[in-house]
């Protein structure tokens, strides 16, 4: 690792970067993350489309909390000109600190508009697209940088080409993940992608990719040489990892192993996190027949499989929270849990969240014909952010 990792001029200590994931890394999550440990929080996928468009449910996922030192906000766009719009939007309504490009989606819903992890493939495009989104924020002094993915497949390589064209066209840095689209969540990263991209270029430089302990992060500076980490997956049911990251980077050997009783109490704040969230949503009154309460409670159901991975809870308990409809059933539920249960340790070092199998990449007829084509393909464009 070079220098101390910043972005505008400012130290990020510790150079961790929570990833955007759709459905995830909403405000209540952040905040959550937040209270562990320091670093760039990372709001969910925005498209420049919607946002133009000022789609109620984008306008939702740009909020900010108080809190949140640097706004962080990852927009996705295929066309310069929008791209472009989007971000001097982004700046006339002070909407955000930081501007973070998604060239690293790999969902077929994406590749096959040629956006995502299929766009860098088209390299003067994908030059037009940062160049414009640099240009539009650079009157503000916000920083545009990049997150990608290796390429399409192994016989389509793109990152050491659009590293370059990133850093030319002024980002403040590049993220890799270390796997091509075709991979998806599946295998092992390839770390020794990022540490050739480290040697390629001049600006920073973050991997991602397989980080699931403290411990992992430190392994992958050490091995590549990248200036900083980006955290998805591993962090699922444990927004405690940040504080271990920050230990990690600051040569502290404490880890945080809480029993059970700990990570319920982490359960319930979640939720009650997204219920206020939620019903402090101006257009909440939209919603058909469900409360606040329980829709919050609904969106916190998908994380409690990660928060319990691994824990002594029967299949009945589990079934129940998984199905909670209210604050005051999950506290009767996560009390029926076992307080002093163990973490189990057997966890560590696993993948957690989505996995899955290797696949043919969706991509526009003819995609892989011309990689100087500068044309937008019809349809790119996305009008809802998140998932």
């Amino acid at each position: 690792m070079t220098d101390q990792l910043s972005l505008a001029g400012k130290p990020v200590d510790p150079p961790v970067v929570l990833a955007p994931m759709a459905g995830i890394t909403n405000l209540p999550f952040r905040k959550l993350c937040r209270e562990q440990g320091a670093g760039i929080y990372v709001c969910e996928m925005i498209t420049t489309a919607a946002l133009l468009e000022r789609n109620p449910k984008t306008m939702r996922l740009i909020e900010f909390d108080a809190g949140e030192e640097t706004r962080s906000l990852q927009l996705y766009g295929v066309d310069p000109g929008g791209m472009r719009r989007a971000v001097e939007m982004v700046v006339e309504e002070d909407l955000a600190d930081h501007i973070d490009l998604n060239f690293g989606c790999p969902v077929p819903k994406v590749t096959r508009r040629g956006g995502g992890s299929a766009l860098p493939w088209k390299r003067r495009l994908f030059g037009e697209i940062v160049t414009a989104a640099v240009a539009a924020a650079s009157p503000a002094g916000i920083p545009v940088t990049v997150k990608m993915r290796k390429g399409i497949d192994d016989e389509h390589p793109t990152y050491l080409d659009a590293g370059r064209i990133a850093e030319d066209a002024g980002a403040a840095w590049v993220a890799l993940h270390g796997r091509t689209a075709a991979e998806r969540y599946s295998g092992t990263a390839d770390w020794e992608a990022i540490a050739a991209l480290k040697e390629a270029l001049s600006v920073p430089v973050l991997g991602n990719g397989d980080i699931w302990e403290a411990d992992d992060a430190l392994a992958m500076v050490e091995r590549t040489g990248c200036d900083g980490v980006v955290v998805g997956r591993g962090c699922l049911g444990r927004p405690w990892l940040f504080g271990d990251l920050e230990s990690a980077f600051g040569g502290r050997g404490d880890r945080r192993l809480p029993r059970l009783g700990e990570v319920a109490s982490v359960m319930a704040r979640h939720a009650a996190l997204l219920v206020d969230w939620i019903a402090n949503a101006e257009s909440f009154e939209a919603r058909r027949n469900i409360s606040a309460e329980e829709h919050g409670c609904k969106e916190f159901r998908k994380h409690v499989a990660w928060y319990l991975k691994g824990f002594p809870v029967g299949g009945e308990l589990r079934r129940a929270l998984a199905t909670v409809s209210s604050l005051a059933e999950l506290e009767d539920l996560l009390g029926k849990l076992d307080a002093e249960a163990p973490f189990p340790v057997e966890t560590l070092g696993k993948p957690r969240g989505r996995t899955n199998s290797p696949g043919k990449v969706a991509l526009p007829e003819g995609w892989l014909a011309d990689r100087d084509d500068r044309s937008v393909p019809a349809g790119a464009e996305l009008d809802t952010s998140g998932g």
